[in-house]
């Protein structure tokens, strides 16, 4: 596959999928901007410097503020310290933020974005797969508090999103096996076709430079396009995409987060897959194929590190819950998500009991 796709997300912003595709962060920024924040990870110096020359090119004031790598990013005292820069370097709301990294990056930065002057335009150009299928696309933004993820944030949608596949050549595997964490999610919930490609060949899918990466990438981002364009707010139907994250979450914050994310979300993923067959919803095959898809990408289908009871107060701050009520995406079908409500503790320790043996 050669050439760029682009990828709309309604009328609201453009992700553009391809290689070599970073120079062209000019032409996604609105006319108006003088001053531009490139905030990278400090590991992705490399990565974000053509951003940063083809910026200057185009006669921008560019400032750079490398900041921690993964969730280490995601505080308010990093945020703290991009305002500091933006206001010193006297940026005005026409001015931009383009945010170089994983999902921790366009997750901090992309909030940054929201709460300057109450919100400058902001472009994602994600390094990770991760980032590349979920955490740049649709406006999520948000950091970390010690009470749990996410827990602090807005929706702020960017004005682009460039999808650079070169850059997932230096992305180490285990990184790259834990991003397609989220596109195997999208294939449970919307797209099959996506687990076809990953059964047919799961090493081609872990191949950097191979279409069948490529091709389940484009799929991912055109699911979550899709859902988001309908429901911006995550007011109804976007809620199907935490498909996995109610117990990956808490696992993660059970972790202190030295848990890769996607690793997590595999392991929520089999949960509410039993959780579903439990409560009647999906046969034993699906959940089997749960296991099997993940398995085959190296991905966790089991953990041990934790009680239910040590989750259970996690799972219960998570932004879905209601009051005091447990609210899970689970699957009626294959492509067919829905919302369980309330189900019975009995039942939620059974599930947890089936991944932790």
């Amino acid at each position: 596959m050669s050439g760029a796709t682009t990828i709309p997300v309604g009328d609201v912003c453009d992700v553009l999928v391809g290689h070599g595709v970073r120079d062209r962060v000019v032409d996604l920024l609105p006319e108006s901007v003088a001053r531009v924040l490139v905030v990278h990870g400090e590991p992705l110096v490399g990565q974000a410097a053509p951003v940063v020359t083809a910026l200057r090119e185009a006669g921008l004031e560019v400032h750079v503020a490398p900041v921690p790598d993964a969730e280490a990013a995601k505080t308010v005292d990093v945020a703290a310290g991009l305002w500091a820069l933006m206001g010193q370097a006297g940026f005005t709301r026409t001015d931009a933020v383009v945010a170089v990294g994983g999902g921790s990056v366009t997750d901090m930065a992309g909030w940054v974005a929201a709460t300057w002057l109450r919100g400058v335009p902001v472009l994602h150009v994600p390094t990770t797969v991760l980032g590349m299928v979920d955490a740049a696309v649709g406006g999520k933004t948000g950091i970390n508090t010690a009470e749990g993820k996410n827990l602090v944030g807005s929706f702020h949608e960017p004005v682009g999103v460039l999808c650079d596949l070169d850059v997932l050549a230096s992305l180490p595997p285990a990184d790259l096996s834990a991003g397609l964490a989220e596109v195997v999610k999208g294939g449970f919930i919307a797209d099959p076709r996506i687990l076809e490609v990953i059964e047919a060949d799961p090493n081609a899918v872990q191949d950097p430079s191979s279409d069948a990466l490529r091709e389940v990438i484009e799929r991912k981002i055109a699911v979550k396009a899709r859902v988001v364009a309908a429901d911006l707010r995550e007011s109804h139907l976007r809620e199907i995409l935490n498909y996995g994250h109610t117990l990956g979450h808490a696992v993660e914050h059970h972790e202190h987060y030295r848990m890769r994310h996607g690793e997590a979300v595999a392991l929520g993923m089999v949960f509410v897959a039993e959780l579903a067959q439990r409560a009647g919803k999906i046969d034993e095959a699906l959940v089997r194929r749960h296991r099997q898809v993940l398995g085959m990408l190296g991905l966790p289908t089991g953990y041990r590190g934790a009680s239910f009871d040590e989750l259970s107060a996690a799972m219960r701050r998570d932004k879905k819950s209601r009051g005091s009520t447990l609210r899970f995406v689970v699957l009626d079908g294959l492509a067919s998500p829905v919302r369980l409500e309330g189900p019975d503790e009995q039942v939620l320790r059974e599930a947890y009991a089936a991944i932790s043996r």
